[in-house]
């Protein structure tokens, strides 16, 4: 599945014709369940598991993805479901969603980013008491911190995923690309120097 999505997600930013895609889990019982710990282990070697983490980097390929990701996102969110959420743009919840991290509790450290994407959506703090204390979280208080956009009922999320993709897509593909890689490299820079970057992409775009 790792590697589909990876093909996919090359696909998206291959695509001349793609603008915008929305990222949603194909049963009913949840958008992704984390990885299957009965997998675990199961790799020739740890030397082997590494090579095709870093050959097949999805979680960079995700951010360094140039058009915007819509996740929809119902049922449970759990582990690297929430990291891969937490890479996507937008993330829009059914109102039946439950969050959990259980990496800590079960003796290992999140793999997929999100230690670093979670606290760059919800703080540092919280992010600390939600990862190392493995509990669930209610969709409600996962609005109300940031960690998802919108909450709607479970019946309207594709609806309104495909609405709010529809309002991206009508947008300059130019801007939407610049304004995106302005948002999320400036992350690391000071703000004089994203100031500047932000300056660079809008001159770029008016000489276009």
């Amino acid at each position: 599945m790792r590697d589909e999505l990876y093909e996919t997600l090359k696909l998206l930013r291959d695509d001349p014709n793609a603008k915008v895609a929305i990222l949603k889990g194909s049963g009913e019982r949840g958008f992704c369940a984390g990885a299957d710990l009965t997998e675990f282990g199961t790799a020739p070697s740890q030397v082997i598991a590494r090579e095709v983490r870093w050959e097949r980097d999805l979680w960079g390929l995700f951010h360094t993805q140039p058009k915007p990701i819509v996740a929809a996102l119902h049922g449970y969110v759990i582990g690297s479901g929430i990291e891969i959420a937490s890479l996507c743009d937008i993330r829009i919840a059914a109102d039946n969603c439950i969050f959990r991290m259980p990496e800590v509790a079960l003796g290992m450290v999140p793999a997929a980013g999100g230690t670093q994407t979670i606290p760059r959506l919800i703080g540092t703090s919280r992010t600390s008491e939600f990862i190392l204390s493995n509990r669930v979280m209610e969709v409600g208080e996962a609005r109300k911190i940031g960690l998802v956009d919108r909450v709607v009922p479970r019946s309207e999320l594709l609806k309104e995923c495909l609405s709010v993709s529809r309002i991206l897509s009508r947008h300059d593909n130019s801007a939407l690309i610049l304004a995106r890689r302005a948002i999320l490299l400036g992350l690391d820079l000071s703000l004089s120097e994203g100031l500047k970057l932000e300056k660079r992409f809008a001159e770029t775009l008016s000489v276009v």
